[in-house]
């Protein structure tokens, strides 16, 4: 019994002892660090994944949409109807988006456009969405490939995946420095009104309206180019 006694009372002051300190998760070897959410990382959803809440047809605002819809999760170009835009207006931002073009199509991302009765390509610069591989538009120089600042910028390396396949691109815009994204690397950055752009215009298409890339606050746009294309998790966060 005495020894028994003995056992019981250590048993006793072990249990009274303070534990051990456990580093969080993001402090101990092996873990990952938990990711910060989008909101914490001052991104908004422009998508809500469900509906077309936040976007009209370009210069159709408080009209019904036509030609785009929701499936699976994703805005798809269904049908004629138009470029969609943004509701907001955005100056400075960064804005991701996943995308996914079909065998042979065509589309872009536009942004700072002004909503006119122009034509959004008038006023916006694209960033490209093509199938490089299909679409005859690629063989027009690398400024009209994928990811390229259209017409203006090529991108610096090939790093697009085939038609079918989900694209995460990401297009970076504060004042006049700009940076194209595509998969995780940068494959396009210049600056507007920067000798380089200036030259870069004058042999472009757009060389002819004043109006292009002269706004410095505008919507973001998915443009209808009669080929099917979806878009999904939309993100932006002013910068």
């Amino acid at each position: 019994m005495p020894r028994l006694s003995v056992i019981v009372a250590a048993l006793i002051l072990l249990s009274a002892l303070p534990s051990p300190a456990v580093p969080p998760a993001e402090a101990r070897p092996g873990t990952d660090a938990p990711r910060k959410t989008e909101r914490e990382k001052g991104f908004v959803r422009l998508f809500d994944g469900r509906s077309l809440e936040g976007w009209h047809l370009y210069a159709q605002r408080g009209q019904p949409i036509a030609g785009w819809r929701v499936i699976d999760g994703a805005i798809v170009r269904s049908g004629p109807g138009g470029d969609l835009v943004s509701d907001r207006a955005y100056r400075d931002f960064e804005l991701r988006i996943e995308w996914k073009i079909a065998p042979g199509g065509n589309s872009g991302i536009f942004y700072r456009a002004a909503e006119t009765q122009a034509p959004i390509y008038r006023s916006a610069i694209e960033y490209q969405v093509l199938d490089d591989q299909r679409h005859p538009d690629a063989g027009n120089g690398r400024t009209r490939w994928a990811a390229a600042a259209y017409d203006l910028y090529p991108p610096s390396t090939v790093v697009a995946r085939p038609a079918g396949e989900w694209n995460q691109a990401r297009i970076r815009v504060r004042g006049a420095e700009v940076e194209h994204w595509l998969n995780g690397v940068k494959v396009v950055a210049y600056r507007l009104d920067s000798p380089d752009w200036k030259a870069r215009l004058r042999q472009s298409k757009f060389k002819d309206w004043p109006e292009f890339a002269a706004a410095r606050s505008g919507v973001i746009g998915l443009q209808d180019h009669g080929d099917e294309v979806a878009y999904r998790n939309i993100l932006i966060r002013p910068l």
